[in-house]
């Protein structure tokens, strides 16, 4: 991978976390770096709001959560670019010598792994350099 790539990746990135935090602001509240809370309704008088607003709140749970989830893919990946570790598949097989492809990349800037291992009970099937 060139350097201009990396870049352009690391710009990719940058971009999408900023996007993430911007919708996770609409209902939530920053708590760390990658929790957000989304906050409980100020539940009004009447049964049917809040009926409503407790389901709003309960329908809000599972978008915070994934949005959550996303950022965390997006700030490792970011780390990776600092760390020169980028581009390395991560699948947690022993030796994985795996590089994600950049089309992959290009598509998904977050990969975590080069999405072709056949790793399984921890032995890993990946192709390894020279084989």
């Amino acid at each position: 991978m060139t350097p201009e790539f990396i870049a352009q990746r690391k710009e990719d990135l940058e971009k999408k976390k900023a996007s993430i935090e911007e919708q996770l602001k609409t209902f939530a509240k920053k708590t760390s770096e990658d929790n957000w809370q989304t906050e409980f309704p100020q539940l009004t008088d009447t049964p049917e709001d809040k009926v409503d607003e407790v389901e709003e709140y309960e329908n809000l749970l599972p978008v915070e959560h994934s949005l959550e989830e996303s950022l965390r893919d997006v700030n490792l990946a970011l780390e990776k670019i600092e760390q020169g570790t980028y581009g390395k598949c991560d699948c947690g097989c022993p030796g994985c010598e795996c590089e994600i492809p950049e089309e992959r990349l290009i598509a998904l800037p977050e990969a975590k792994t080069c999405n072709t291992c056949n790793c399984k009970n921890n032995e890993c099937n990946c192709k390894k350099e020279g084989e």
